[in-house]
């Protein structure tokens, strides 16, 4: 028997070895299309090359999608579990040329390897065309050799495949395998076609035309092919059985279920068990590719189809967590092929693991009001909207949960009075929102919120999405369209671009539509879920555009890197100064990144070195930084630090760093590097106080610490350069210069002092002035560090009197009066010296009785400052 796993391998191996690229599958959050939730088909990741938006080294391709139909339009959750063939996640097979072959050789290998490959016996295939292609029905006579009976003309649309109401679009061939008569059914197109006797096991899609707006198709001049075989159906074609729950991945995990919960998969437990292993699978791939539960969005039909299954687990008797326990299997089944399951393995299970935990707690108490509602109705009475929207309030259920809970009993919901009731909610939610000033903007935002929805950041896998412009406001109003050169905000439905929060800054880059292009200068999250993007619009933007978002990737990798590096210095400065440090703000920005914390007193040169070598200790081990989703109180007990600033939810990023993740523990919802050796380097530029008993560093991190530490080897080799050492000779010589230097300034100083009292012993040139003898001079070249030595040296050599000097240096002058013992009583030196500085055009002055000093900006005014001095000791009374 070929197993799932053999199947995969065979198609791709094929197509590689006629010339198609392997590619591997994209994500289920498909980044190219905003109109679609999940990624539902293998060409979605291809279609901007099928219409020519971009490029590829490769013009024939291959792949095994993962696909998700469990939201929007395609929605096959209700049926999952009750019907042979429905799934939330499935895989599709596909080949696809880009303008390279067409019919004849799509035709040709699909034949090939459903017969040669796969060994299907001719006489079992049928195939379907679209009524007026002749070419493909021509084409399946001359390859296949099928006989005209068992080549069927469909006429709908069934058979016409349009990827929009305008654009590619072309007939379909379908393939067919008959399981044979005992099975009930007929062959497509017959009145009895829905049977299980003939199974669609391949598309062939043949892209022709361009649909154009007029409704006139054209000829496309590059036709291209678009199949997609459905991995579990063609499976259960090749493993010999009708169901698919029934080939052997499915066994697989539903042997699992029953292992665990001891309940065999038979009669009314059967559905509950392929539930269990279907929204296993789907919930598993979704969290690898990033979608975590959440009440709205994608990460909603996530807990929708997790709430679903954990009911079912509950109707098997299991009261434990169930679906992390299976995740093993499901790794070792699906591991190989699909790389990031087995990545992401730890995430999964602890999401798995969490959700499940979080939602049984009120699941026994949701089931038991359900029961009281239905008691009281009458037999398949419809249960009451009001009572299905207390489910979904108080204890979580999805309106789809309580509908699939009353299935068994032949009963439905009142969808509209649900409907109601959550509009009620909805109005009351927002009138209770009052405020003013910031507040009242706020409720803007909530309510703009209430009105297009939240966004959905996908920035933590990807820096570029599509999406779909959901609201544009300008002057503080939401307008419908903006012009040239208008500052606006934009909301769309999904976003690479990250809001500033918990310190790191906003995202930049660029909103581009076939008509106009913002520049987006920053980003912010308001009324907690909404992003909006900042800046000034080129050409025009309506609601409802589809835009290209692309952030500025060399910013955002900066970012990354300043962000991780504050997370390592935190836990270095609590390691190196003590647990009593605590974040009490930061700013994560390209350029560097600050850091506030609780300190008493300055960091020590000494400590901020081993600091540093330690962060960088930890970058260059180049560990994975790890993210975590747990619940809040979990995250704490394992010693995780929460970040000033941030809000947190019920479930919280964990990030681990260093010591296999046990050095730093943070909740943080901002972005990192995926390893610490892509910050590379951590400098520490900066560290001082900004409040009493509040601290600050300031640092650099990757190619900005670089050249910070490259700068300041340039000014080193420049200045030993210039004394003409070495770099490790300077301290040493400049040592001498500074000693050179002071003796120098010493002996100059005693020079001045010379010259100023006319070599130290002879007597000073003086006049008595109302009884006291003063010597008053003006000394040009002297600076006012010098003239109090010399006035002291003047003042002995007259003994009983006044000194009054005004030196003149650098374009400014200063004032010293001092004043023997015997006068101080008599004469204030202070009032002396203000009638000088009032002269020099400066003010004050101050100092004691004895001896004061000023300054002022006019060296020219010496003569005057001296002589209002002496006119100043003239008022005294005689003596």
């Amino acid at each position: 028997m070929q197993s799932v796993n053999d199947i995969r391998s065979t198609f791709l191996d094929f197509f590689k070895t006629n010339n198609h690229a392997v590619v591997p599958s994209s994500p289920l959050v498909p980044h190219n299309d905003p109109t679609l939730l999940f990624t539902n088909s293998g060409m979605v990741q291809f279609k901007n090359l099928f219409t020519g938006l971009e490029k590829a080294d490769y013009n024939r391709a291959t792949t095994a999608q993962k696909c998700v139909r469990a939201g929007g339009k395609h929605n096959d959750l209700d049926n999952v579990g009750y019907t042979a063939r429905h799934h939330t996640f499935f895989e599709m097979l596909g080949n696809f040329s880009f303008g390279d072959y067409f019919k004849e050789d799509a035709i040709h290998f699909a034949w090939t390897l459903i017969t040669k490959e796969f060994g299907l016996a001719p006489e079992k295939l049928t195939a379907t065309v679209y009524a007026e292609d002749d070419d493909a029905a021509s084409l399946w006579r001359k390859i296949a050799g099928l006989p005209e009976e068992r080549i069927i003309r469909i006429a709908t649309s069934d058979n016409f495949w349009q990827m929009g109401d305008t654009g590619p679009c072309g007939p379909c061939s379908e393939i067919f395998y008959d399981h044979g008569p005992e099975i009930p059914g007929g062959p497509p197109g017959s009145p009895d076609e829905d049977g299980d006797r003939f199974v669609e096991i391949w598309n062939l899609v043949f892209m022709q035309f361009e649909q154009l707006p007029t409704g006139e198709r054209m000829p496309l001049p590059r036709p291209s092919i678009d199949t997609g075989m459905g991995l579990e159906r063609i499976a259960t074609v090749l493993q010999g059985v009708h169901d698919n729950y029934d080939i052997d991945l499915f066994r697989r995990l539903i042997d699992a279920s029953v292992s665990l919960t001891g309940v065999p998969a038979e009669g009314r437990n059967r559905a509950s068990h392929r539930v269990i292993a279907d929204h296993l699978r789907a919930s598993s791939f979704l969290i690898a590719d990033g979608v975590m539960p959440a009440n709205d969005g994608r990460g909603y039909v996530l807990r929708r189809i997790l709430r679903r299954g954990i009911r079912h687990a509950y109707m098997l008797g299991a009261r434990d967590p169930l679906f992390y326990r299976l995740l093993p299997v499901l790794v070792a089944e699906m591991g190989a092929a699909y790389p990031e399951l087995k990545r992401a393995e730890s995430l999964i299970a602890e999401m798995l693991r969490l959700e499940e935990t979080r939602f049984r707690a009120t699941l026994e108490r949701g089931l038991r009001l359900l029961e009281d509602e239905t008691a009281r109705l009458a037999p398949s009475a419809p249960l009451p909207g009001e009572a299905a929207f207390r489910l979904y309030d108080t204890y979580g259920f999805p309106l789809d949960l309580t509908q699939d809970a009353l299935r068994a009993e032949g009963r439905s919901v009142d969808v509209a009075g649900f409907e109601t009731a959550m509009a009620e909610q909805r109005r009351l939610a927002r009138a209770s929102w009052q405020g003013s000033g910031e507040q009242a903007e706020d409720r803007s935002w909530y309510e703009l919120r209430e009105r297009v929805g939240a966004t959905e950041f996908l920035g933590y896998t990807t820096g570029a999405v599509d999406a779909v412009v959901t609201a544009i406001v300008k002057d503080g109003g939401s307008v419908d369209r903006a012009d040239d050169g208008d500052e606006v905000a934009v909301l769309v439905n999904q976003t690479p671009f990250y809001g500033e929060s918990g310190g790191q800054i906003g995202d930049t880059g660029t909103i581009a539509s076939e008509t106009g292009t913002v520049a987006v200068g920053d980003t912010r999250k308001k009324a907690g879920d909404v992003f909006v993007h900042s800046g000034r619009l080129s050409g025009t933007l309506k609601t409802g555009d589809v835009v290209h978002l692309a952030i500025d990737a060399a910013r955002r990798t900066a970012l990354r890197r300043a962000h991780s590096a504050t997370h390592l210095l935190h836990a270095a400065l609590r390691r190196h100064l003590g647990d009593h440090v605590a974040q009490k703000g930061s700013l994560v920005t390209p350029d560097r990144l600050r850091f506030d914390f609780s300190h008493h007193k300055p960091v020590e040169p000494a400590e901020l070195r081993l600091i540093e070598q330690e962060v960088n200790a930890y970058l260059r081990q180049n560990g994975e930084v790890s993210i975590q989703i747990m619940d809040r109180d979990s995250a704490i007990q394992t010693g995780a630090m929460a970040l000033f600033g941030e809000k947190y939810g019920d479930e919280v990023r964990v990030v681990r760093m260093g010591d296999q993740g046990a050095y730093s523990i943070e909740l943080c919802g901002g972005t990192h590097v995926a390893r610490t050796g892509d910050a590379a380097l951590c400098k520490i530029v900066g560290e001082g106080a900004v409040a009493s008993g509040i601290r600050r560093i300031e640092a650099l991190t990757g190619p900005l610490a670089l050249a910070h530490v490259e700068h300041e080897e340039d000014l080193l080799g420049a200045a030993a350069g210039t004394l003409r050492v070495t770099p490790a000779d300077l301290p040493g010589r400049l040592a001498a210069l500074v000693e050179e230097r002071r003796s120098l300034e010493r002996e100059l100083s005693k020079l001045r002092q010379q010259l100023a009292t006319g070599g130290g012993d002879a007597p000073q040139a003086t006049r008595d002035v109302n009884g006291v003898t003063l010597a008053a001079r003006k000394l040009g070249g002297v600076p006012a560090k010098d003239l109090r030595g010399l006035a002291d040296t003047m003042l002995k050599q007259i003994g009983e009197g006044v000194v009054a000097l005004v030196g003149t240096a650098d374009g400014k002058a200063a004032i010293v009066v001092s004043v023997s013992d015997g006068l101080k009583d008599k004469v204030d030196a202070v009032g002396l010296v203000r009638l000088g500085v009032a002269e020099l055009g400066g003010k004050g002055g101050g100092g004691r009785s004895d001896f004061a000093q000023g300054g002022g900006p006019n060296p020219d005014g010496a003569d005057a400052a001296l002589d209002a001095i002496a006119s100043g000791l003239g008022e005294l009374a005689p003596a």
